[in-house]
């Protein structure tokens, strides 16, 4: 009751629509916007047309599509330049990523998705000898119920706000809901028993992830993660250094300290 007399409709609707946009879909249409965010196109158009007229978005003249504008980066760079979770933990993903040839990143929760915000790329000496890459940089999203990373997330959550997601999650995705389920109750578990949860080859065979929540002080839930080639990462590898590694940073900022390997 307190959040609808105090939640103000049009703002709302306004982020849902900047928030429709990533980084691998630049240009969307009014009718793209309103399947995202469940909007009606005619005022996903006027709130299009609003934000063009503050700057935020710009539509093409040819195509009639939309696109964020650079301004959006200033409301997410006084967010993060200076966020004290980056700055305790860039020095340690940096270690971590350089002594084991990962791609190591923090992310948090956007609605149904987990959006990164740091990423810390293999050296490129390191990319060049394996060979392996990923497309993924600050702004990536991942599904919240079909990644570790939303699993690992998920699983640190108030049993009412996780409770809600799960609604959430099962509206969006009811004919796929048994598994997505199964996955969520055996990643909570492991993620309570060891501190981390992982997929190794599971969702997409070349790539494994391992991944732990993250609670720091005076922040939201967070979550860190590991992810490399699968045939780099071993279940024997993942249990003995990598798993544990990520539990030790979570344990280490959930008791307000620094990490230091």
């Amino acid at each position: 009751m307190a959040m609808r007399e105090t939640f103000i409709n049009p703002i709302g609707r306004a982020f849902s629509v900047l928030s429709a946009f990533s980084p691998h879909e630049r240009w969307l249409n009014g009718a793209d916007i309103a399947a995202r965010t469940d909007l009606p196109v005619s005022t996903v158009l006027r709130i299009l047309k609003s934000l063009v007229n503050l700057g935020y978005v710009h539509q093409c003249s040819r195509t009639r599509r939309y696109r964020l504008t650079a301004l959006v980066l200033s409301l997410g760079y006084a967010a993060i330049a200076y966020s004290e979770a980056q700055f305790t933990l860039t020095p340690a993903m940096r270690s971590l990523s350089e002594q084991h040839g990962l791609y190591v990143v923090l992310g948090t929760r956007d609605r149904l998705d987990v959006v990164l915000l740091e990423c810390v790329n293999p050296r490129p000496e390191q990319s060049r000898r394996t060979g392996f890459r990923l497309r993924i940089s600050a702004g990536t999203r991942f599904d919240i119920g079909e990644s570790p990373l939303g699993w690992a997330l998920l699983a640190s959550l108030p049993d009412l706000e996780r409770n809600y997601l799960s609604m959430k999650i099962e509206q969006r995705k009811s004919h796929d809901w048994p598994r997505i389920r199964r996955k969520l109750i055996d990643a909570e578990n492991v993620v309570r028993q060891r501190g981390y949860c992982m997929s190794l080859g599971e969702i997409d065979p070349d790539i494994s992830i391992v991944a732990a929540p993250l609670m720091l002080p005076e922040h939201g839930p967070m979550v860190i993660a590991c992810l490399g080639e699968t045939k780099n990462m071993s279940r024997s590898r993942v249990e003995r250094e990598l798993g544990p590694l990520l539990a030790r940073i979570e344990s280490s900022t959930r008791d307000g300290g620094q990490f230091a390997e």
